[in-house]
């Protein structure tokens, strides 16, 4: 049972997720590939998929979006678990008492939900590195925006024993769906 990590990434985040993902299902006994969405044409030898995006304002980048509809059908046939990538810091909870993990939940995971089924899904603490070149207007209009360009906190963020988790809980139940 081959499993696919497909993810779509703008500055390399979440392709980290994504391999560290694969890295430990194939530790798992279950073994795993990550590729970006835009590499793969055809779900064919693979026997599961984990989806994965960065999420900028909310949103799920593009290619994931594009790949998860262009893929329903092979989708449909395979368990999926959905993941995304993007809050920054390290608190779990905002001034105002809220979950930022459930509060920067992708607005197209309602209609991949709908879509897909998926069997999980999980959103990732992110990185961000203010040297990088931004990469669409909206990137560089936050980045001339002086008030948001300071709140942005700097680093990575990304909580691999999290992740770590998240993957042998896939690995699991994908074990345990081989032995029924």
């Amino acid at each position: 049972m081959t499993t696919l990590v497909a993810y779509a990434t703008r500055h390399g985040a979440t392709a980290g997720i994504a391999e560290r993902i694969a890295t430990t299902l194939s530790e798992s006994g279950c073994p795993a590939q990550a590729h970006p969405v835009q590499e793969v044409t055809s779900l064919d030898g693979y026997d599961a998929v984990v989806l994965g995006g960065a999420a900028y304002m909310f949103h799920w980048l593009g290619p994931a979006i594009a790949f998860a509809r262009a893929h329903r059908a092979a989708l449909a046939r395979v368990p999926v678990w959905l993941f995304s990538s993007g809050p920054l810091g390290t608190d779990r909870v905002d001034k105002d008492g809220t979950d930022v993990l459930v509060s920067t939940r992708p607005k197209e995971f309602d209609e991949l939900t709908e879509l897909l089924h998926p069997r999980g899904e999980h959103v990732f603490f992110g990185a961000y590195d203010p040297q990088s070149k931004p990469v669409g207007i909206g990137e560089r209009l936050v980045r001339l925006m002086p008030a948001m360009k300071d709140a942005l906190p700097e680093g990575d963020f990304r909580d691999w024993d999290t992740i770590d988790d998240w993957a042998r809980e896939i690995a699991a139940a994908l074990d345990a769906g081989r032995q029924r």
